[in-house]
């Protein structure tokens, strides 16, 4: 009988291994692309105070866009944002607000936003993932980032994060808004109402990955400021995003020709809109931003 006992311990122990490997496995494969399972935030904050949301929402209710079997959440019709905040270990973390891409028509929120802040965590980083509004809606969706770069400061004791090192990386349209949080900070772009937004709305760092909109008829998009004090700034891209890697090469021209601290990553391969999965040239980019947030001290 006791032997009997044993075998049977020994045969769930063996069952609960495999249960506990499948469902790895399956968490990781979702129509052939890699994934993790699902991060629910610590809290989702109203990025503007009832009644004082400037500007324009939707038309239609906020939904999620038909799925297209790649695993991709893709949020449209926002008229209410927010930020998710995905807290690091650290007492005193930095942070990085992200800013999904979709070519300013929907949020991409789990794989240009909840897959990065869980990136970001493993970095003893603390994330904020922002749904702004949508769809073309560029105006509103600025100033949403910039109200919610005040708000994290404003909010910076009780979440424990560092105020002096709260960045913004950006995906695609993304990479759009960061780089505009990042030069247009002097003028706010809409009117101050409360005591958040007397905190700055720069950021103190960016990370712009596969950036979209950076250029218009081979110049620099007249809507960004070159001549301000613009935070230091990784871009990320490849060769092979022909839509827009021309744009990515000539901000980073302009960025060394005003003198901006900045660093190229530039790789051969990856297309377009790969976040964290790819499994080309560009896959490693993850390890080389990390590199450069530790070597610019925006990690510890």
């Amino acid at each position: 009988m006791k032997k009997r006992r044993v075998a049977v311990r020994r045969t769930a122990l063996l069952f609960g291994l495999l249960f506990t490997a499948a469902q790895f496995a399956f968490s990781q494969t979702v129509s052939g692309t890699t994934t993790r399972e699902a991060t629910s935030p610590a809290l989702v904050i109203d990025v503007w105070t009832e009644g004082k949301m400037p500007g324009m929402g939707a038309d239609e209710p906020e939904a999620e866009m038909p799925a297209k079997g790649d695993n991709v959440q893709r949020i449209t019709n926002i008229s209410r944002p927010t930020l998710s905040l995905f807290p690091a270990k650290a007492k005193h973390a930095p942070a990085v607000i992200i800013c999904p891409g979709g070519g300013y028509n929907y949020v991409t929120y789990n794989k240009e936003g909840v897959e990065v802040a869980e990136w970001l965590n493993s970095l003893g980083i603390t994330a904020l993932v922002l749904k702004y509004r949508t769809p073309k809606n560029r105006e509103g969706a600025f100033q949403d980032l910039q109200r919610a770069l005040s708000l994290t400061r404003a909010n910076a004791g009780k979440w424990k994060i560092d105020a002096k090192r709260i960045g913004v990386i950006g995906f695609s349209a993304g990479g759009h808004l960061a780089a505009k949080a990042s030069s247009l900070f002097d003028n706010r772009s809409y009117s101050p109402f409360d005591a958040v937004d007397k905190k700055s709305c720069r950021p103190d760092f960016v990370i712009l990955v596969y950036p979209a909109y950076l250029e218009r008829e081979g110049k620099i998009a007249p809507e960004l400021n070159l001549q301000a004090k613009i935070s230091p700034t990784l871009i990320v891209h490849n060769e092979d995003d022909k839509s827009f890697i021309a744009g990515s090469k000539i901000y980073h021209a302009a960025l060394d020709e005003e003198k901006v601290k900045n660093t190229f990553l530039l790789y051969q391969s990856g297309g377009h809109g790969y976040g964290l999965r790819s499994t080309k040239d560009v896959g490693v980019w993850t390890r080389d931003a990390a590199a450069w947030l530790k070597k610019n001290k925006f990690r510890d």
